[in-house]
């Protein structure tokens, strides 16, 4: 690409559009080509106003093109782009060079904050051309290192500066720092459940997915949000990953190294849980990427919904397909399901009996399928608190989420050492052959996994993710060799998991 040129975003990636201007006499009108949306088209107007207020007066038969012909342009990327291309043909001022700009332009001249200034910003450090974005931008392009970018406030400014009337200074790489952590739940605030918990900090170590299952009021919702308070930082990779993301999707930069924690009401569509739509935008498995996923009342998503997700969790990418092409999200999820045991909520509780019939408890059950139960690691109950555990002031509540955190850090720096050759970070992530090649076992172990494989049912998937979870709760434990202890833990969190009346054993 050469000349002025603006962007356009398509999935995570920006998208380099030439923008050609031509001026012939005749009456005034202003024609866009080059497969512009409605959006696109009504740039015409701002353009024109933002230009008469820095006294461009525009006139003849104007024609504006897009290149390549074919790509979709789409939203008000383009806006600068234009303004600054009418500009140049109107010999208002000279552009020295190839650049990128980006932006919405007000009617009196000011640039509005966009979406996709991450990916430009990529695309710009690539294709070494300076990028101007809006001052609302700033803070996201400055997270890119190695591109020339500059933060513009209005029309007249980025005039200004083509002109070497008045420079823009230059936007400063800075990357977010550490920063401490706010936690909104604490574990130390959770009253019992200290399965449950432990199940948590497995998870958040080796990146296991989790259904949790008990009566309503029984802590699900809460424990699933005391979960990102013992997660590990974002890594500057990571960091990356979840940028682009938001950035291609239009939401606020947040700063802070967090990781994402995106929860989703049973009613979605699989469009709005996978992305999808007329402008393939991303879904919530990819907003959560890298982070937490939490689908509450599991079972009453649709099964279109709960069928979709199979792939993503297995691969950690989707691909979303329309007719106008094919855009590819990363869905790095940590997957954290709740979910009642029963219709009423009941089953199984001491307290309230279930008012369930046969046949409602077995409908319940078949609304999650094996294959997607099976893609879920850890299994555990939460049982309802006792009276006098609710009441009581005094009882130790167990450790709290910085103390967890610590270990979980531990844990994944010991995982990502062990397999980043490999190209992976986390033992989730590990494809079965090579889980098996590098499998460190005590000798007693082996035996003790033939002789307790004849009393349960597990799959082959099932097996692995057995050997995946043991080897997390070795890392916790600080080891290397996987011992039986291991082996007995990880599989307690499959086999005893009951949902709708029967024992699951995958």
């Amino acid at each position: 690409m050469k000349g002025i040129c603006g962007i356009s975003v398509r999935g995570t990636q920006a998208l380099a559009v030439e923008v050609e201007v031509e001026i012939t006499g005749g009456l005034f009108s202003i024609t866009v080509v080059g497969l512009p949306d409605t959006a696109v088209k009504e740039a015409r107007e701002r353009v024109r106003a933002a230009l008469r207020v820095i006294g461009v007066t525009l006139k003849g038969r104007i024609a504006i093109n897009l290149a390549p012909a074919d790509l979709l342009k789409e939203g008000a990327l383009l806006d600068l782009a234009m303004a600054v291309g009418l500009a140049r043909a109107a010999g208002k001022v000279d552009v020295n060079g190839n650049a990128i700009f980006m932006g919405e332009l007000a009617l009196d001249g000011r640039l509005r904050w966009v979406r996709g200034a991450v990916p430009a910003a990529v695309l710009a450090r690539e294709l070494k051309m300076p990028l101007f974005v809006p001052r609302g931008n700033e803070s996201e392009v400055a997270l890119v290192d190695g591109v020339e970018a500059y933060a513009v406030d209005t029309l007249l400014d980025l005039m200004l500066h083509l002109r070497g009337e008045k420079l823009i200074s230059k936007v400063e790489h800075r990357f977010p720092e550490d920063e401490e952590f706010i936690v909104d739940v604490d574990f130390s605030d959770i009253k019992g459940q200290f399965a449950a918990k432990r199940a948590l900090e497995i998870a958040a170590a080796g990146h296991h997915n989790l259904l949790m299952t008990g009566s309503p009021g029984s802590g699900k919702t809460l424990l699933a949000r005391a979960l990102k308070g013992i997660l590990p930082p974002l890594s500057d990779e990571e960091m990356m990953e979840v940028l682009l993301v938001r950035s291609s999707a239009g939401l606020p930069f947040e700063r802070g190294r967090s990781r994402p924690f995106r929860s989703a009401h049973h009613t979605a569509s699989s469009v709005a849980i996978c992305g999808g739509g007329a402008s393939m935008r991303p879904g919530e498995v990819s907003l959560a990427n890298r982070g937490v996923l939490f689908l509450d009342e599991f079972p009453e998503f649709s099964r279109d919904v709960l069928e979709s997700l199979r792939q993503p969790l297995e691969d950690g990418t989707i691909t979303v397909s329309r007719a106008a092409g094919s855009v590819a999200y990363p869905a790095r999820v940590l997957l954290i399901t709740a979910c009642n045991p029963c219709p009423c909520g009941f089953s199984g509780d001491p307290v309230e009996p279930c008012k369930c019939s046969q046949g409602e408890l077995d409908r319940y059950g078949r609304k999650l399928s094996g294959p997607i139960l099976d893609r879920i690691d850890l299994h555990v109950a939460v049982p309802r608190l006792s009276p006098e555990e609710l009441v009581s002031l005094e009882s130790d509540c167990g450790e709290t989420s910085s103390v967890v955190r610590n270990r979980v850090e531990a844990a994944r720096r010991m995982q990502y050492e062990r397999w980043r050759d490999l190209g992976y970070q986390c033992n989730a992530e590990l494809p079965e052959k090579i889980l098996k090649r590098n499998l460190k076992l005590e000798s007693d172990v082996r035996p003790f996994l033939a002789e307790t494989m004849k009393n349960i049912r597990l799959s082959g998937r099932g097996y692995s993710r057995i050997l995946r979870v043991a080897r997390t709760v070795a890392d916790l434990d600080g080891t290397e060799k996987i011992s039986v202890r291991h082996i007995s833990e990880s599989m307690s969190y499959r086999e005893d998991a009951v949902f709708g009346g029967a024992s699951w054993r995958r």
